[in-house]
């Protein structure tokens, strides 16, 4: 079986060929073909950090294990690392967090076992990157929460805990505040839940989730959560059990996987031959395992968690009054390690079962599309307005202009209202947004509000707008604070 290997930057290359040579003296049976991903591609000129057969090899061959990769600073492109994943619909990212022997922690130091698979939604969120500056003053980021998305990462979520035996799933989420957002990822998640009776499922407050996981972190199992939160708890989980050196990363979508080490590049000991290559192991190791090598997979993690064990370390963890090894030495101590058995947290050895991945050849973008609910009406609209003022004046330039069609709801400011009511000792600044609905909430239509915009526009700079819609007479927008 091929798959596509980027060696990456910094430190990659080193740890990429300690792991393969892991691989090889384990009789994995797969072979690699190298691709040009990384900084180095940057620097030659490929936006996107990968050559264009890069992308090829990665579309037809179905798997990439990468190593870290560093985007250039101050240069306006995108992270390599985001653009492959987002590219490729990698819509989830699972990373398993578990207590390591030999890799002391506070909770290891406790007694207190760690086992925690977080599953990070992996496209949509604020990783959109769709950002603009409205004014000189106010900066506004797009956040895209869509339900085909969360569909897909929570489904996944559930059958990935269903197959592992989890007695519990919890969704992550801020829904008390963005209501619509995470209260649709919040809606997805348990109605998928409906479906899998056998697991316990419940919902934490994305801030009381971390309080409560550097506390006990021994009381969750699996927890989902949108993109950017699941990216700070997946960080915060590698903290609990010895840092990023230990956490791996799969990356799994319907088409293609990437399975990456998710830590930094580490230019200041790149060549140096002295660095940890375990996070990128158990990343390796996730994908054995998504392809059927269960014995390889069990036998080398076996190996890993023994030498672990015997105190074994590079000079980034373990016991100081013993020397270090580098990061060829930690490898051939592992390969001297197969056949035995660690005294915590042995794998089953079970027979491998080669799963080829499906290549496809697609000739158009798969389009995914929840089945849309009746009575769909437009009744209003947000304009987002520059204005050096205060709300009263925008509100008399607004009444001025919106005729007896409509009328003029709220108008706020940074999210909280300033008129009708509101307090002077609200700060504003040069931006605000003028909520219009139609008189006794008629339907409109797109024309009318492009009107709108003409006699708006007139008295100030548009910066945006955004429609205010309805389905089945439930409104399909916020309220401002105060409103």
């Amino acid at each position: 079986m091929k798959i596509a290997v980027a060696k990456g930057d910094g430190i990659g290359p080193e740890i990429m060929d300690a792991v393969l040579s892991i691989f090889e003296a384990n009789k994995v049976p797969l072979e690699y073909d190298v691709v040009e991903m990384g900084k180095w591609v940057f620097d030659k000129g490929f936006s996107n950090g990968m050559t264009p057969e890069a992308q090829q090899t990665i579309e037809t061959l179905g798997i990439l294990f990468k190593g870290p990769m560093e985007t250039p600073k101050g240069k306006g492109v995108k992270s390599v690392n985001v653009t492959a994943r987002k590219t490729w619909n990698t819509y989830a990212n699972k990373r398993v967090f578990q207590t390591l022997h030999g890799v002391d922690t506070v909770f290891s130091k406790a007694g207190i076992p760690i086992d925690v698979t977080i599953v990070r939604e992996n496209i949509e969120d604020t990783y959109g990157g769709i950002e603009h500056m409205l004014t000189h003053d106010v900066a506004l980021s797009r956040r895209f929460i869509t339900r085909p998305g969360s569909m897909q990462v929570i489904r996944y979520a559930f059958e990935m805990a269903k197959k592992k035996g989890a007695r519990r799933i919890t969704c992550g989420h801020k829904a008390n505040i963005m209501k619509i957002t995470d209260g649709l990822f919040l809606e997805c998640f348990y109605e998928v839940a409906k479906e899998f009776p056998e697991l316990k499922a419940d919902d934490v407050i994305v801030d009381d989730l971390c309080m409560k996981l550097v506390t006990r972190p021994d009381l969750f199992d699996v927890v989902v959560l949108t993109n950017l939160q699941g990216d700070i708890v997946s960080d915060l989980c590698a903290g609990l059990v010895g840092g990023l050196g230990f956490a791996p990363s799969a990356n799994i979508g319907d088409h293609i996987c990437i399975f990456e080490a998710v830590h930094g590049t580490a230019p200041d000991i790149a060549g140096k031959n002295i660095a940890n290559p375990t996070a990128l192991l158990l990343s390796g190791l996730s994908m054995l395992r998504h392809l059927g090598f269960m014995e390889n997979a069990a036998v080398i993690e076996n190996a890993l968690l023994y030498t672990l064990e015997s105190g074994v370390h590079t000079g980034d963890f373990g016991d100081k009054s013993k020397p270090s090894v580098n990061t060829t030495e930690f490898a051939k101590a592992i390969i001297a390690n197969f056949g035995k058995t660690p005294e915590h947290g042995a794998k089953q050895i079970f027979p491998n079962k080669p799963v080829t991945p499906t290549q496809y050849e697609l000739e158009e973008n798969p389009l995914i599309m929840s089945k849309e609910a009746s009575g769909e009406s437009i009744v209003g609209v947000d304009f987002f307005v520059e204005f050096a003022g205060q709300p009263n004046d925008v509100a008399d330039k607004c009444l001025k202009v919106i005729g007896d069609k409509f009328k003029l709801i709220t108008i706020s400011n940074r999210g909280t209202q300033v008129w009708p009511k509101g307090s002077v000792f609200t700060n504003v600044v040069n931006q605000y947004r003028c909520r219009v609905e139609s008189v006794n909430d008629a339907p409109i239509e797109q024309a009318a509000v492009a009107e709108l915009y003409m006699k708006f526009q007139a008295e100030f700079k548009v910066c945006s707008l955004e429609l205010l819609n309805m389905w089945d007479g439930k409104k399909a927008y916020s309220l401002a604070q105060g409103q």
